[in-house]
């Protein structure tokens, strides 16, 4: 999936946005608003035997067009897989009364991206607590194994 701009569809034109226009490859997911958010894989471009896109979905069944220039495509984010800390010293904003730690998304393309995780008080009490108790089992588990 890409946002990348061609100049392949000048019906797309060069209207400004807050986000880049969504222009699918051959093999991208992408989801069309007109068929109510439906997924699918795209498997033929415009001007490539045809003047739509045409859509499969990834697991079979009855195919479907969208229009040339894209406006009912959207992609489709990677999955995020997990979410590991970045061994970092945790923040604190007393204005905000938050705590928030960094942290790496994990997504299942590969990809990773940096962000916060923002806890309030309350939050950070609880998991204090429970990383107490991870903390206890582990050392519970270390006993047992010697």
């Amino acid at each position: 999936m890409t946002g990348r701009a061609t100049p392949r569809l000048p019906s797309q034109g060069g209207e400004l946005g807050t986000a880049a226009p969504f222009y699918p490859r051959l093999g991208d997911l992408a989801r069309d608003t007109a068929k109510g958010g439906q997924i699918g894989v795209v498997v033929a471009l415009p001007g490539v035997g045809g003047g739509t896109y045409h859509l499969s979905p990834p697991g079979g069944g009855d195919k479907w067009t969208a229009p040339a220039d894209g406006t009912t495509l959207r992609p489709v984010p990677a999955q995020v897989t997990h979410i590991t800390l970045i061994q970092r010293d945790a923040l604190y904003d007393p204005r905000a009364q938050q705590g928030a730690l960094r942290v790496s998304v994990h997504y299942e393309d590969g990809g990773t991206a940096e962000s916060l995780l923002v806890l309030t008080p309350d939050q950070v009490e609880l998991y204090a607590s429970q990383f107490e108790r991870i903390i206890a089992q582990r050392e519970q588990a270390k006993e047992a194994a010697a």
